[in-house]
């Protein structure tokens, strides 16, 4: 696929202490950047060599922006920054491509999203298909977090998984395009119009589920959300905080006051109390079955006692 791109586009990179990481995904974007393709990437206030790194990539390469944050804002802060910046830079956008600094874009990533978009103008934001560099897929799309899904995630019993397949946030990795709940704003193509709509990212989110709740306010405005796994994206998964599945890193506060907010934004203090109750419940079940099975154990330290501190304590 070589068509032309006919659209405005703004990609923007949030970058925090991974600025090598960051300069491989401005190198991997270089073919495409033109005077309808722009990147701005915001310094998250970094405070290590990032800023330099960036900086001198920049100088060589037209059509690319850096800003510096006075702060670190998390990422619905850095991204808000970014696209505030474009309108007082005087750019025009039809779409804002949402990237991580830890990507690395393969050939038509982004071609494949316009066209998948210019096909079906009632889509309002559209995800690639992550996965790492041997190109083996890591779960990209996924379903709105409920009670259910929050039992299954606890809990972790095939056969009670099975049951709850409707409900489990991740999805089936498919290999056509899906209407989904929401993708991971690792790379998240937005219609600008959307924006228009619904506003930036709500900031009072630091770090996780701000995409979740992009899409679900999206959603509501009757703008759907779509995976497109021709638009392949290489993605270096929790390269900036270690927070990944699978990881036994502790979980950072901001992750509780993500999901926090979440639920309570979307769903009201009883449908959060009941969330916390089911999920600290099943996990409880997990680990005594886990130590009457002895088997290991690759959770993050600590995460029921932080859990129930900050949920039920406010600690």
């Amino acid at each position: 696929m070589t068509n032309k791109i006919s659209y405005n586009i703004i990609i923007v990179i949030v970058n925090y202490r991974t600025g090598e990481l960051a300069v491989n995904c401005l190198e991997s974007l270089k073919a495409i950047l033109s005077q309808s393709v722009k990147v701005i990437i915001v310094d998250n206030f970094s405070e290590d060599n990032s800023v330099d790194l960036i900086a001198n990539w920049i100088s060589s390469n037209k059509n690319a922006y850096l800003i510096c944050s006075e702060n670190n804002s998390g990422f619905s802060g850095g991204n808000n920054l970014a696209i505030e910046s474009t309108k007082k830079m005087g750019f025009n956008a039809d779409f804002i491509w949402l990237l991580n600094p830890d990507t690395v874009v393969r050939e038509n990533a982004l071609q494949h999203l316009l066209t998948f978009m210019q096909q079906n103008p009632l889509v309002g934001i559209a995800g690639s298909r992550l996965e790492y560099i041997d190109g083996k897929p890591q779960c990209s799309a996924f379903r709105f977090h409920s009670v259910l899904s929050e039992l299954d995630n606890g809990l972790k019993l095939g056969i009670v998984s099975r049951l709850l397949q409707r409900w489990q946030v991740a999805l089936p990795i498919s290999d056509v395009p899906v209407s989904v709940d929401w993708v991971a704003g690792a790379s998240m193509l937005i219609r600008k119009q959307v924006f228009d709509d619904i506003g930036l990212f709500d900031d009072k989110y630091f770090l996780y589920f701000e995409e979740t709740d992009f899409c679900l306010q999206a959603k509501k405005s009757g703008w759907p959300c779509w995976y497109v796994p021709a638009s392949r994206v290489v993605h270096f998964v929790g390269s900036s905080t270690g927070v990944t599945d699978g990881s036994k890193k502790r979980r950072p506060r901001y992750w509780f006051e993500s999901r926090q907010r979440y639920f309570l934004k979307n769903h009201g203090w009883l449908y959060l109390t009941l969330a916390n109750l089911v999920w600290g419940m099943a996990f409880l079940v997990f680990r005594i079955r886990q130590k009457i099975q002895d088997k290991q154990d690759n959770e993050p330290e600590f995460l029921l006692r932080d859990f129930v501190n900050f949920n039920f304590f406010n600690k």
